[in-house]
């Protein structure tokens, strides 16, 4: 049996990721910090914690050898160099990287979408073709060009797919974006304001479609960088109303022109002035994926879950990485001072 180690296991991205290799036939070590274990996981897979910053216990994880090891916590030039040294003993190897990496031709990328030039704009579709930013460690986007380019590098050596997920969504993310239209429907606000029409497009990730492209990247060995985004990408707009239709809520939107008025009024998580759609071509092309499940099926997942994680919580506890992104994501006295205005 094919052997392969999953570090990062009992993540958002994990969790999914491990049962679809084990369904695949593959002898799966789901490594984590706390070395839990899914429920929906097979009795076959065995759990193991490890810290990722410890160079011993990368090494020992993957003992005399494994056919593949995911990656889905890699960061920077650091951890991809972990990887490289194992390169004897490693068939192959899946990371994840991010779209953040790209830049548009004009050199604006995420890193300077809150300073006066803006966020990107991006071609439509995006593909993986598209120039990234500078390798460093400036910023998560920097760091994650340095991972690539440095396994990128190794590529004779150790074969590595590098997925670019977008706006990944499913249970367990520690920044759901959909956690937006579900807390609102749950304290009882059926009207709502987006800016830009509420046609702003943010590529949503499936941390389902995430792991079936890891599942066919992983039979499928190779240096390559993809694209790793769902079948579409709906408008912010097109998002609340699946959200609306997986609680069974009605709600009245307002549409506004141009930015946000204010950070509390008609911004989301997924607004943004340009569109980042991505091409998932070379996905279909490289590995023979196939679209899944619509966006507007599989968020019912993530609604189900923020459902029962709201019950009864604070928002901010639950979700303080959010919280720490949108402070003024919930901010009804100023929302309806707007509307009284």
């Amino acid at each position: 049996m094919k052997r392969a180690l999953v570090i990062g296991a009992t993540g958002q991205i994990g969790r999914p990721t491990v049962r679809a290799l084990a369904e695949d036939g593959w002898e799966v070590l789901a490594a984590s910090r706390g070395g839990g274990r899914d429920a929906g996981w097979p009795e076959g897979v065995r759990p193991s914690r490890l810290d990722r910053e410890d160079d011993g216990a990368l090494a020992s994880a993957v003992g005399d050898g494994c056919e593949l090891v995911v990656d889905l916590v890699a960061y920077g030039a650091r951890h991809a160099r972990q990887l490289t040294a194992l390169a004897g003993r490693v068939g192959s190897a899946v990371v994840v990287s991010s779209v953040a990496v790209y830049e548009d031709d004009r050199g604006r990328s995420f890193d300077t979408q809150d300073s006066p030039d803006g966020f990107p704009c991006y071609p439509v579709p995006l593909t993986e073709e598209q120039p990234t930013v500078a390798p460093g460690e400036a910023s998560y986007s920097t760091g994650k060009v340095a991972l690539e380019r440095e396994l990128l590098a190794a590529g004779d050596r150790l074969p590595t797919t590098l997925l670019r997920p977008a706006a990944v969504h499913g249970p367990y993310s520690p920044l759901p974006r959909e956690l937006y239209f579900v807390k609102r429907n749950l304290d009882g606000r059926r009207r709502r304001v987006l800016a830009h029409r509420g046609e702003s497009r943010f590529h949503p990730s499936g941390a389902g479609t995430i792991a079936e492209l890891v599942r066919l990247a992983a039979a499928r060995p190779g240096s390559r960088v993809l694209n790793a985004c769902d079948p579409e990408a709906p408008t912010v707009a097109e998002i609340g109303a699946a959200v609306d239709a997986a609680m069974g809520v009605e709600t009245d939107t307002v549409l506004l022109d141009g930015a946000p008025p204010s950070p509390s009024v008609g911004r989301t998580p997924w607004s943004t002035q340009w569109p980042l759609v991505c091409d998932m071509s070379a996905a279909a092309r490289e590995l023979g994926y196939v679209p899944g499940a619509p966006y507007a099926e599989s968020v019912r997942a993530s609604v189900d879950w923020l459902v029962e994680r709201l019950t009864g919580r604070d928002w901010r506890e639950e979700f303080p990485l959010l919280a720490r992104a949108y402070p003024e994501l919930f901010d009804y006295a100023a929302e309806d001072a707007w509307f009284r205005a």
